[in-house]
């Protein structure tokens, strides 16, 4: 008997369930305040910087999904495994320190303070208050992490409708009394590029990257109501359509605030600060304050998920070294990070997602198109070997001043911007990692076509 065989009739409840899945594991801080700050950004090309958005927040993430329904892989170092076990170990752990301790974790934990507390706490005591906040953060995320349990079923089940209404009535009541016309200047770089912008900006996500690591959960969830083989990779399909259906309606709402908000406010040094300033004009302290507790449940859940995911893995890999072990690094790690601050978190996070997204992208891709050939490992390795030199690149390009102005890197910048198509653009990889695609993909169909062999009329006949 077949997977399909055994696979339960499709319902438009379970559809709605797993949609809701995706839509929980897409949307997060990041999700929240960067389209915010990219409409104050873009000005009149908002609408162009928000297809941007959407292309690397939404279409990117689904893909990753694929990639890992597609290849039926049990977690982000099976999927990687073409690559060799060493470098798929090495990519576990970059995504890992990207999307835990370094960067997402501790800006779930900086967006919070941001959004539910600093509105409301005097300069003085902004030390003060983060320390405590997120140290309080922290310990309610290790705890939970150590007891999954109630505190995830009933956030999870009440936060997506109560987060959504809230965001319904902040758009309604935005729209209908617009703050001013979306028309002023884009700042330079959304001037002439205002796509590829929105693109870069929807790095910040971190989505493509999370979504390796983390949709195994969801892919077991969803086999958990039955689904096998193809109903499955179809089922997720159609209930991603249908998340990053409601995600991109959700990101040019808030590109469109954000862009209508400048008739009004100045730019802000980060959508947190300019979400606070927007629901603060239209619902006084108390929106500000009922919007601060729901983003802080929302990215509480994500970082018990994020946490959780960072500990398990980390123990598959180093299994002589507990779960709990690593629960405690990651949640210390996190809150020591938390405490740079928001800007200081998204300022340095940008170099190392310049390096990530394309080694992501690039193996989202091969996953899709290559995994199940004979000869996908040296397609793989060649693939990613041409991506991640100018990804490094790309990397140093980001870096702050101090780092990409000294003279040897600005020669090393300068020769490659000129070189490459797209480099100036932040998109130097997409050549080499064609190119790396094509070439070793050619390359091993002929070997193939090669080795195949003819059979005789004699041998035919028999």
């Amino acid at each position: 008997m077949t997977d399909e065989q055994v696979t339960p009739r499709k319902s438009w409840g379970q559809l709605l369930v797993v949609s809701s899945l995706i839509f929980g594991m897409f949307f997060g801080s990041g999700n929240l305040i960067f389209p915010v700050h990219l409409g104050q950004l873009a000005g009149a090309h908002w609408w162009l910087a928000a297809i941007g958005f959407a292309i690397s927040g939404s279409l990117f993430p689904l893909l990753a999904i694929m990639a890992v329904v597609v290849t039926r892989s049990d977690g982000l170092l099976d999927l990687a495994r073409p690559l060799g076990r060493p470098v798929a170990a090495i990519f576990l752990i970059l995504v890992h320190l990207t999307i835990g301790p370094f960067f997402a974790t501790p800006r779930t934990a900086a967006t919070a303070y941001q959004m539910a507390l600093s509105p409301f706490m005097p300069q003085r005591w902004t030390t003060v208050g983060m320390l405590g906040f997120t140290g309080a953060f922290f310990i309610v995320t290790y705890l939970a992490a150590t007891h999954q349990g109630a505190l995830l079923k009933i956030v999870g089940k009440y936060l997506n409708v109560g987060f959504l209404a809230l965001l319904a009535l902040v758009f309604l009541v935005a729209f209908l009394r617009p703050m001013g016309s979306a028309t002023h200047t884009p700042t330079l770089t959304y001037q002439t590029h205002a796509m590829i912008g929105g693109v870069l900006e929807g790095y910040n996500t971190l989505d493509a990257v999370a979504l390796l690591a983390l949709s195994v959960t969801l892919i077991h969830a969803i086999r958990g109501l039955g689904y096998r083989g193809q109903a499955l990779t179809k089922l997720t399909a159609q209930a991603g359509i249908i998340s990053i259906s409601l995600e991109v309606l959700i990101y040019f709402g808030l590109v469109l605030l954000g862009a209508l908000s400048m008739s009004q406010l100045t730019l802000s040094a980060n959508g947190g600060v300019a979400l606070s300033q927007i629901v603060g004009y239209y619902f006084n302290n108390v929106g500000t304050l009922l919007l601060g507790v729901l983003v802080t449940l929302g990215v509480l859940t994500t970082a018990i998920g994020l946490v959780s995911s960072f500990a398990q893995d980390f123990h598959k890999l180093f299994p002589k070294v507990s779960y709990r072990f690593w629960l405690r690094v990651t949640t210390g790690l996190s809150f020591l990070v938390a405490n740079a601050g928001l800007n200081a978190i998204i300022t340095w996070s940008l170099p190392v997602l310049m390096l990530m997204y394309p080694l992501a992208l690039a193996l989202i891709f091969l996953s899709l198109t290559v995994a199940h050939q004979r000869h996908a490992a040296v397609i793989y390795r060649t693939t990613m070997a041409f991506t991640i030199l100018p990804a490094l690149l790309d990397m140093l390009n980001s870096a702050p001043a101090v780092i990409n102005e000294w003279g040897p890197i600005q020669t090393v910048l300068a020769g490659y911007h000129h070189l490459l198509p797209f480099a100036s653009l932040g998109l130097g990889w997409l050549v080499p990692a064609l190119v790396g695609f094509l070439g070793s993909w050619g390359w091993c169909t002929l070997r193939m076509r090669r080795h195949v062999v003819v059979p005789t009329n004699e041998e035919r006949s028999k």
